[in-house]
């Protein structure tokens, strides 16, 4: 079931629900409206493995913008920081920005309940097109959960994704045995 912006809010209240910053404004009838961060990341290395640490390069995304290219992966950042105790968070594109080609993630639109962060963006277009911190960038859905949770995300030893940052994060496969 979907959370409406009712429920939405009494989860803020009560503390199920964390956004930061909170803007009324932002609400919808259904989800919550998230913005770009100043912060893209690209990977250095043109080949990456998913068995090692691929490093990357921060670029702060400057007043005038910047300008997005297709066949490049852009690591993006929301401006809001989230935690969900009680249901399960679904980022998604606003249509206005699939609208100028641009994909906000490529496989991780949902979170775990007990995810406390920032959203790492995996961002890619079909066209070039300028982005700006700071513009709306994606929403978020809340589902509420059905029975009780024994593994909340903040509490697993091993979560990689767990260190409060305003920055994109790189990919963790690597810390996977496989």
């Amino acid at each position: 079931m979907i959370l409406s912006d009712k429920k939405i809010m009494e989860g803020i209240e009560n503390g199920e629900i964390v956004i930061e910053p909170f803007r009324p404004e932002c609400l919808g009838t259904n989800s919550y409206d998230v913005h770009l961060g100043k912060w893209l990341a690209i990977y250095k290395d043109h080949i990456l493995d998913a068995r090692r640490h691929n490093p990357i390069e921060y670029i702060e995304i400057p007043e005038h913008g910047f300008v997005l290219h297709p066949s490049t992966l852009y690591l993006g950042v929301t401006e809001e920081y989230t935690e969900t105790h009680q249901a399960v968070p679904f980022l998604e594109g606003k249509s206005s920005v699939g609208r100028l080609g641009i994909d906000i993630h490529a496989t991780a639109g949902k979170g775990d309940v007990g995810f406390c962060n920032t959203w790492t963006l995996e961002i890619s277009c079909t066209h070039p097109v300028r982005v700006y911190a700071g513009m709306p960038i994606g929403q978020l859905i809340y589902f509420r959960v059905d029975g009780e949770i024994r593994n909340y995300y903040n509490q697993k030893r091993d979560a990689k994704y767990n260190q409060r940052t305003d920055k994109p994060v790189e990919s963790m496969m690597w810390k996977n045995k496989f």
